[in-house]
Order: C-alpha cells, then structure tokens, then sequence
C-alpha cells in the first residue's frame, strides 16, 4: 500500500517472520542431531566397539554425517534464520517471494535428510566438506539460487537507501559459495549415486582445499560476521563501534581469505610456490579477522555491567572471543615449522571445533536466545536456564579443545621423534601414539557431552517459551519512503562518501566482492591446470608402459569401496619430505603418483598410519584379517572390523562404464581395457582369492567386496618402488 506525504510517497509493509520460525526451529533440531553424532563418533575412537558391526554406524560413515550435520544442517539452518530475520529489517521490505522463502525452506531440509541417509548407505564423493553425490550437489545449487534470487530480489525492492555492513558479509557469502560449491562439483556421473570428479591428483588437491578452507571462509565466517554486525549491537543495545573498521575488516577479509587454502597441503606433492602463497596470505588473515573481533567485542563498551547477568551477551562475548582465539591459530598452524607438526594431528581437531562450537554455536545459541522472544511475542521462558545452557557449553568447549590439544601435540612429538643415537624412530609402531591418547578421546567424548546437555537445555527452554506464546498475534505493519523508481541519483544523492556512495549501488557492490574473490582464485588454480611437467609428469619406459599405471577395474572398484566406508577420514596417502615419514613410511611422495586419482586421498587426520606405501608391505591374509579383526594383527587398534567386506557381493557391472568414464577423462585406457573390464576384474579377483587361500583364508572369496579391496591396497606405492617415478 502507499500514500503520499510531503517528502514523497511512503508504502507500507509487513515483514515474514515465519519464515525466521522455520529456519529457527530446524537450527535448533538439527544441531542436537550434528552434536549427539559428534558424541557418538568421539566415544567410537575410545571404544571401537560402540561401531556395533553395522555398516551404517561405523566411525568412516558417520564422521561425514557430522560435519554435514554441523555445518550444513545446523549452521546453514542458523545462517538462513538470521539472514531472513535481520535482512527484511535492515532493508525495510519484506522478502522478494514468499514461494521462494519457503521452497528455500523445504528444499535445504529435504537435501540435509537424503544427504544423511544417502551418507550413512556410504554414496559419498570422499572429499571433505563436499561429500554428497551428484544429484545432490545439482538440488544444493538450485535451492541456493532461489535463496539468491530472493535475497538479491529484496535488495533492489529495499525502502533503506544505504547497506548496513551486515548485509555486505551476506551478499559476499552468497556469491562465493555458489562459486565454490560449483566449481569444485564439477563431476562426471557413473549412476545414481556415484560419480567421479573431472579433477585428479594435485588438481583436485588444491581445488578441493581451495574449497574446503573457504568453505570455513564463506559458510562459517563471513555470514556469522554478518550475524554478529546484527544481533550483537542489538542485543547490546549499543552502535557498533566503527563504521571504517568495519569497511576495512571487510574488503580485506574477502580479498585475503580466498587465498589461504593451500596451507591445508603444507609439505605435500603440491607445488612449493603454492604452499608458499597459501602460507603468505593465510598469516596475512590475522589482521582483518582481529579487526572484526576488535569491532565486535568494543562494540559492548557501556555495557559489560550486562554481560555477567545476561546469557545472551555471554554467548555473543565468548563467540567472538572464540573467533579471535580461532582467527589466530589458523594463521599460526599455517606456518610450515608449526604446521609440520600439527598437521595429521588432534590439534587440527581442536582448532575446528574451538571455531564450529565455540565461534559458530556461541553466536547461534546467543542468537536464538534473543530471537525466539521476539519471533513468537513473549518472554524467554528461563533465563537461569539459558545461563546453565552457556557454562555446560563453555564447560564442554574447554574439556574438548584442552584434550584435543594435548592428544595433538603428543602425537606430533611422537610421530617425528628420532633416537639421537640409533637415528632411528624412537616410536617406530604408529599404533604407540594411538594407545597413548586413547584416554584423551574420552575427556573429549565428555566434553561433546556437557555441550550436547546445553544444547538440550535450549530445547527445553525454547519448548516452554513458545508453549506461553499468544496463540494469536496481530501482524504488524510498517511505513516507510519508497526509494523506487531506484535510480543512481536517488541512492547516492544523501551522502557523497566514496563507500556510502557504493552501498546505495547494492549490484555494483556485489561484482565488485565477486572480484575481491575470483582474483585470488585464479591466480592460484589456473597455473595448477597449466603445469602440466607436474601435474601430468607420467614418463614411458622403453618397452612402452607408462611409470605410473592406471588402476585396473579391480582395484578401481576396491578404491571406490574404500571412499565409500571412509578410510580416508583416518588414513591418508601423502608421505611428507622429512626424515621421520621417510624413515617410517618410505620415500616421500610425488605429485605424479596421485594423477589418477579421482578423488584424490591426500587425507587431513591420521588415525591409523599413512598407507602410501602399503603395497606389498604384507600378505593378503594380513588385510583379509585386519578388515575382520583389526587387533588379531594390530593390540591396541582402535580401528572398527568390517566383516561385510567378507559377506557382501562384489558387483562389478558398472566396470566398463567407471573405465570408459576414466578414459574420457584422459585415463590411457585402451579400447580393448574397457570393454574387458568385468572379466579382466573377475580374473583378477580369482587370483587374489587363489592367493588367499593359499594363505590359509576360507574358500569362495573371489565373488566377496574384500578381494577388490585387498587388490586396490596391494597397490599403493608400487609403482614408485619399482624405481619408475622421478
């Protein structure tokens, strides 16, 4: 509706609360799921026996469902809350669509229950932070454009002239996850629920990384910013505390994070000049991370007489804090000498959950605390409550962060500590370290706990506060200026400051935030695809066979088995240039080694050892009974038996088809591999039974999931110990 006053014609406006309802109930259901799996997986690691054999419980399936869970389900959910709530306030419109809000609605929580169960059944892509499979990925880029067609619909319908900072974190996010997300999907499908990535080897490494941090960078970063730019000077009831700070923290943030992706793959095959960037920009991040922490935290001057009596500052004050703590250990963990020796280890567990559960969940919790009230017309049911809910959780933080860190450097101690007079390993059994730290995984499994009971007493707490809400509420309506018809002149003619200037100009300001990102971007992956003496270095020896050889379709189908129960969450396939991997594990690794691998197994945790050199280090009886029985070769194994492998049928009708899809992708298979891949793959099952057997192994496995697995690992290092690799 409008009507006309003297200074021009005003409209008025409801706004769509229900939409901030939905998105905040699933916050609050969802992350009681991610964090009673979290509990189930930490308590897995201090008694393998909590896996119960089934294969849909086991650590390697359920460890992806967490993260997707936590990220994903429970922070999206709370990021979409926020965003829906603040954004129509702070442009003064109600959303673009209400069709659009809840088709947005419905299609993220139908993508986060069949990515669960889809994860659980073990379809997985295998690359961290982007497990789900191809259909998936293709619902995720659907849904999020509505979420941006939406979001961008109410910018240019907003009766605000200038852009508070908050929906500038908002607008960065939205377009730097629609690139990541489909710049690092990009797959070919094999069927339904498998596919293969069109990058392999050092590509996929460094895209998959280049995603995976600004995944951190632009799903649990910049949005939360944007939320803390909102709800904490509101909850403070306070400005925040310098508009130029905030410009600053921005542009920089944005232009520097997209860079720091390599320093997850410090001492590895990738190329030195990019562990070097990544290293530069990453200790580079410290200052725009510290700035907004500064911003934030000063934004409550006058109002820390309130933070010792209301939860809802407590969590926003410890959730900044966390950011801070978070923001400086990451640049300090991507400096070579240090990352050499956290990298593989708990502290990296410790530094992602001090910033998931202490930056991320602070900020939702306090957050929800403020936003119920006000959602559903009432008064919070418990404040004693809320505070119980902030020390549990604080409580758990600090029980987990705290074990994790010492199991972390332990391990890394003792991984690369050498016998001064022997030069050998002073712990030379990988499964020392895992004994050692086993009663730590207890001390975190209890941390998980008392957060877990925190998070159930917000449930309790929202429960009843809803419960004495009004059933009915009269909807409020807003008046104010219309800005259309919305012209250049229009929006900037208020204020000639060169940024305010921008902030009227909302289209302007995105592309220009899209460059921010896409600078750095190409300049660190676009040589990667044109270094082709590294990345496809694959020497042919004078009788004509390549140094590297192509999987055969069995071991290809034994890798895909491994992805698919998640071996790669604790065991990676990269061995460092140093003298302790060396001595323990052989010689170190080379970028030619992974080029047909798609995904690449790199690994980012080491809970069992390295297996880049696995191949022919034992029998195949050793890896028939370590899947069975993992301690009646490995006391002390923490690792889970897999006795379906033994059980299940080997399905090798899709060969040909993964074969003809790997050529494609520039795999030199002939033409005559292909259409022989089932038979060349059941001959080569029938031999690795035969030997199996010889061993002492039952009868009959030529037709079972282990054969292909144990000829996949019997691979591993091969080529380069036969002296093919430079």
């Amino acid at each position: 509706m409008t009507s006309e006053t003297a200074t021009g014609p005003v409209e008025t406006y409801r706004y769509d609360d229900a939409i901030a309802k939905k998105f905040l109930l699933a916050t609050v259901f969802w992350g009681l799921i991610a964090m009673l799996v979290g509990v189930t997986i930490a308590s897995q690691l201090g008694n393998w026996r909590l896996n119960f054999g089934i294969p849909w419980l086991t650590f390697g399936r359920l460890r992806p469902l967490h993260t997707n869970a936590a990220i994903f389900a429970f922070a999206g959910n709370a990021i979409f809350a926020g965003i829906y709530y603040s954004t129509q306030r702070l442009l003064k419109a109600r959303m673009f669509s209400d069709a659009l809000s809840a088709f947005h609605f419905w299609g993220w929580q139908a993508i986060i229950v069949i990515g669960a169960i889809t994860l659980c059944m073990g379809f997985t892509v295998g690359k961290e932070y982007a497990e789900l499979e191809w259909p998936l990925d293709i619902a995720i880029t659907v849904v999020w454009t509505a979420f941006a067609v939406n979001f961008f619909g109410t910018l240019i319908r907003r009766r605000e002239r200038h852009l508070y900072v908050a929906i500038w974190f908002y607008i960065a996010t939205i377009i730097t996850v629609a690139i990541l997300h489909v710049v690092n999907s990009v797959s070919i499908p094999v069927s339904l629920w498998k596919s293969y990535p069109v990058y392999a080897g050092v590509q996929d490494a460094l895209i998959q990384w280049w995603y995976g941090h600004n995944a951190v960078a632009f799903v649990l970063t910049t949005p939360f910013l944007g939320l803390m730019y909102y709800f904490l000077p509101k909850a403070a009831n306070r400005p925040v505390y310098s508009y130029r700070l905030s410009i600053i923290h921005f542009w920089s943030l944005v232009f520097i994070y997209i860079w720091a992706g390599p320093h997850h793959l410090l001492y590895t095959a990738l190329p030195e000049w990019a562990q070097t960037l990544g290293m530069i920009f990453s200790v580079m991040l410290l200052a725009p991370s510290w700035g907004g922490m500064i911003n934030g935290l000063l934004t409550l001057r006058g109002a820390w007489d309130r933070v010792r009596t209301d939860p809802i500052l407590k969590f926003l004050v410890a959730g900044v804090t966390f950011y801070g703590m978070a923001t400086f250990e990451g640049p300090l963990l991507s400096i070579k000498s240090v990352n050499l020796l956290g990298h593989y280890t708990d502290w990296i567990i410790s530094h992602v959950h001090g910033g998931a559960l202490g930056w991320n969940g602070f900020i939702t919790f306090g957050m929800i605390y403020w936003l119920a009230p006000r959602l559903w017309k009432t008064e919070l049911y418990s404040v004693r409550l809320a505070t119980a809910h902030f020390w549990a959780g604080f409580l758990g933080i600090v029980l987990y962060m705290s074990s994790m860190y010492v199991s972390g450097i332990t391990q890394g101690l003792m991984w690369r500590a050498i016998d001064p007079t022997t030069g050998r390993l002073a712990y030379p059994d990988f499964i020392e370290t895992v004994v050692r730290i086993v009663p730590l995984y207890w001390v975190r499994a209890t941390g998980g706990v008392l957060f877990l009971s925190g998070v159930t007493m917000m449930i309790v707490n929202l429960w009843l506060t809803i419960a004495r809400a009004p059933k009915e509420v009269k909807e409020e309506v807003y008046a104010a200026p219309s800005l259309r018809p919305l012209t250049p002149e229009a929006l900037i003619v208020a204020d000639r400051r060169p940024h305010r200037m921008l902030e009227g100009l909302p289209m302007v300001f995105t592309v220009l935030s899209a460059i921010a990102v896409l600078v750095g971007s190409l300049i660190e992956i676009v040589p990667s695809f044109l270094a082709h003496d590294y990345v496809e270095a694959n020497p042919i020896r004078a009788s004509g066979d390549r140094a590297i050889k192509p999987y055969t379709a069995l071991e290809l189908q034994g890798r895909d088995i491994y992805v698919r129960e998640g071996c790669y969450t604790c065991h990676s396939q990269m061995v460092r240039p140093t003298e302790a991997e060396t001595l323990r594990y052989g010689t170190y690794s080379r970028a030619e080694e992974s080029i047909y691998d798609r995904p690449f197994q790199w690994g980012s945790k080491r809970t069992g050892p390295d297996l880049a050199r696995v191949g022919g280090k034992y029998p195949d009886l050793w890896h028939f009974r370590h899947m069975l029985d993992p301690r009646a070769v490995v006391p002390g194994s923490i690792m889970p038996p897999y006795p379906w492998l033994v059980r299940d049928e080997l399905d090798l009708s899709l060969s040909e088809r993964k074969l003809r899809i790997m050529r494609t992708l520039g795999v030199p298979y002939s033409a005559e591999e292909v259409a022989a891949a089932e038979p060349s793959a059941r001959q080569q099952a029938r031999e690795v039974a035969a030997r199996l057997e010889v061993e002492g192994a039952p009868q009959g496995l030529q037709d079972k999931e282990i054969v292909a697995l144990i000829a996949y690992l019997q691979r591993l290092g091969r080529d380069l110990r036969q002296g093919v690799a430079r």
